[in-house]
């Protein structure tokens, strides 16, 4: 098997736990190999780290899969992951709908897999992981026993390592269109044409959070997509609920999930951009008693921080000034590359330049299917925020 030792200046981060081997951590490669091989990963003194798949097309060279130098990657490895990662999901959430595989957290760098009812949504995002798909899908049949599986491989990230983008289904016969129940509202799941996987499963736990301080009040949901803020607002009882989103596609299906749950005369849908709609509404001089602020990630990369800091800032210190006194703002980042720190750190910013006062309520992060694994930092990539504004 091919060996790859690494440099000792940096070879603490890997033995620590972190499963990526960046090409630049190489000192030397011993054997030959082709793009997606098993490779052993070792120590300046020769002593075994770790196993995984090799991408010469990838800045991340090497991503590891076990620590175990007796463990094969095969068949059985898969097995033994995949059952592990079903069980886990098994105890910790309810499983009709769920993340079933998160990559590197389940030791299976490059898959995610998530459940929409009866039917499985999959991406392979890198060239490794890819060499199993038929296998991985094989296994996916006999644990989860779904009655379809979508592949949604239409993302960007396959090109970088080598990839062609593809799209369709590759079990079963269906329409990839299901209707899911998340903490007892109704919402329409485009397992197709969806952002990622179809729906954002990541937040279902946040969002139950707002039950409470919704209750009889006007709430604005900025950045809604397909509205699942809106309708927890909504159907936690909210007076009424605006729901903004760029997106007419999104609004429409928004649409049609507040028709599915009865709740079309408590929420206004608004196709607009919410940085301006913001900035209108603060000049009308409108206030709600509770903002939600959920924005896409504005930065997929450490370079770009600085420009994601001022757009969280921005809509950040608009959505405060646009709380009523003694009101809530609902705020959050996907962004792995804005820590909680730096995240914390903007708000009180924000508060400051708007004048206002901010009282924790509650701080979480993203649901128990998506689990942090600790010595792989990227897994923990959402910052979920209540605090009150005086």
């Amino acid at each position: 098997m091919t060996k790859i030792t690494l440099k000792s200046n940096i070879r603490k981060r890997v033995e620590k736990g972190h499963p990526w081997v960046y090409d630049n951590e190489i000192d030397k490669i011993e054997g030959e190999y082709s793009n997606g091989d098993i490779v052993d990963v070792l120590n300046p003194k020769g002593k075994f780290i770790g196993r995984g798949y090799i991408n010469d097309n990838s800045t991340i060279r090497v991503r590891i899969m076990t620590r175990n130098p007796k463990e094969e990657i095969n068949r059985e490895f898969f097995e033994r992951r995949i059952k592990r990662a079903w069980e886990y999901r098994k105890k910790v959430v309810d499983t009709s709908s769920c993340r079933v595989i998160y990559g590197e957290a389940d030791e299976m760098p490059g898959i995610i897999v998530d459940k929409f009812n009866d039917y499985l949504s999959i991406q392979t995002l890198t060239y490794g992981i890819d060499q199993y798909k038929d296998i991985i899908v094989d296994i996916l049949k006999e644990v989860i026993e779904p009655k379809g599986i979508f592949e949604r491989n239409d993302n960007n990230v396959r090109e970088l390592e080598g990839l062609e983008q593809s799209k369709g289904i590759i079990y079963g016969d269906f329409e990839p269109h299901t209707i899911i129940s998340e903490n007892g509202i109704k919402m329409h799941v485009d397992i197709e044409n969806g952002q990622k996987t179809g729906y954002f499963l990541d937040q279902r736990e946040n969002r139950l959070a707002i039950k409470d301080i919704v209750k009889d009040g006007e709430v604005l949901d900025c950045f809604s997509h397909t509205g699942p803020f809106a309708m927890h607002a909504a159907y936690f009882g909210a007076k009424k609920v605006t729901a903004v989103d760029i997106s007419e596609h999104a609004i429409e299906t928004a649409k049609e999930n507040a028709k599915l749950n009865g709740l079309t005369d408590k929420i206004d849908f608004v196709c607009a951009n919410v940085f301006d709609l913001l900035r209108e509404y603060q000049e009308e001089g409108k206030q709600f008693d509770v903002v939600i602020l959920d924005p896409p990630a504005f930065t997929k990369s450490a370079k770009k921080i600085k420009s994601a800091y001022k757009g969280y800032k921005e809509i950040n210190l608009r959505g405060m000034k646009l709380v009523k006194p003694g009101g809530f703002l609902v705020t959050a980042s996907c962004s792995h590359y804005m820590s909680k720190e730096l995240f914390r750190e903007m708000l009180l910013e924000s508060a400051r330049d708007a004048r206002k006062t901010i009282r924790e309520v509650e701080v979480k992060t993203q649901a128990k299917d998506h689990p942090y694994l600790w010595n792989y930092e990227e897994s923990l990539y959402l910052k979920f925020f209540i605090l009150n504004v005086l």
